[in-house]
């Protein structure tokens, strides 16, 4: 039986929703391991100008505990 724990994690990025999921997988892999999957919780975009500046998401990374 595999046990899992689910963490909560923000990012942003100025391409693209997906690459601020990209961002966050990857620098909680620096301390993370066996991440299994990622959860897109919310998404949401700051504007500046009349144009998006930047991308945010809210995630839930599950990762399986040795």
């Amino acid at each position: 039986m595999a046990v899992m724990k689910v963490i909560e994690v923000l990012a942003n990025s100025e391409k693209s929703w997906e690459d601020a999921t990209r961002k966050a997988v990857k620098q909680a892999s620096k301390s993370v391991k066996n991440i299994k999957s990622v959860f897109v919780q919310s998404q949401s975009a700051v504007v500046s100008g009349n144009d998006v500046a930047e991308f945010r998401v809210n995630l839930k990374i599950t990762f399986e505990v040795n």
